[in-house]
């Protein structure tokens, strides 16, 4: 593994760019043409993003559209998320070497180790849960922030960071949310009030740990914690322009489309 991978900071985007970029960049970095990839980005208007397998039932789609919320299904598992104001990443790297070569928990515990130092490094007293849950425990809402799994990021008991994985034979790509704050109310009328019973006392978000945290210095705290727990040097980069044709034609053929995003 070599010592300098990529950051790509790209800012807000729109939701079906945001899923497509994501998935470009885990192709050129499968096929060894990049170096590992951490992107860190923004939304353009309040979306919602649904697991890979989720069930488009499980959000209020008519409602959505009254507001003009996209909805996009992620490349990823795990369940669904109202993002707005908050720090988004994707990693990608291969996994033929590493923490990364020995499978799911082991390359989710690597890279939360690097959240967690951010969130030390920040002055917040976070914790990275050890214990993988399931069936009842995740199933039970739609909603991504309701509960926690191996790996995520908590504090205080309360989720502070999310995160899904989409794993193939030769790479990963791993994408997560960091609210910055969160609208109680949207995600009300988004999930249903019977799904968002408890959800203050199982979430958080930085405003509440830390409301003096700027957004920028996060990031600069993010990068450096990435560059420490691994090793690296991240180098500020733009994408190759095959990462961006490709973002352009997964948008158009894949995450635009109800045949991909409503397919369950």
């Amino acid at each position: 593994m070599g010592k300098t991978w990529r950051l790509i900071d790209a800012g807000p985007c729109g939701a079906y760019h945001n899923m497509a970029f994501d998935e470009a960049i885990a192709t050129s970095v499968r096929s060894a043409k990049e170096p590992p990839t951490l992107r860190l980005y923004g939304w353009d208007r309040p979306s919602v993003t649904l697991g890979c397998f989720q069930q488009a039932s499980d959000i209020d789609r008519a409602y959505c559209a009254s507001r003009g919320i996209p909805i996009v299904r992620r490349p990823t598992g795990g369940r669904a998320i109202l993002h707005h104001r908050e720090l988004t990443y994707s990693f990608s790297i291969r996994t033929d070497s590493g923490p990364f070569a020995n499978g799911l928990l082991e390359s989710y515990g690597a890279i939360a180790a690097a959240f967690h130092l951010a969130f030390r490094k920040a002055g917040i007293p976070a914790e990275s849960k050890k214990q993988r849950e399931k069936g009842r425990v995740l199933a039970g809402s739609p909603l991504c922030f309701q509960s926690s799994s191996y790996g995520e990021i908590l504090v205080d008991n309360r989720k502070a960071a999310g995160s899904a994985q989409k794993r193939w034979s030769d790479g990963l790509l791993q994408q997560g949310s960091v609210p910055y704050s969160y609208d109680a109310a949207e995600i009300m009328r988004i999930f249903g009030a019977e799904n968002f019973t408890a959800l203050g006392s199982a979430m958080t978000c930085l405003e509440e740990v830390m409301p003096g945290l700027g957004e920028e210095e996060f990031r600069e705290l993010l990068k450096t914690s990435f560059e420490e727990t691994f090793g690296v040097s991240l180098l500020l980069c733009r994408p190759s322009p095959e990462e961006e044709a490709l973002t352009r034609d997964l948008e158009e053929s894949k995450y635009s489309l109800g045949s991909w995003n409503f397919r369950r």
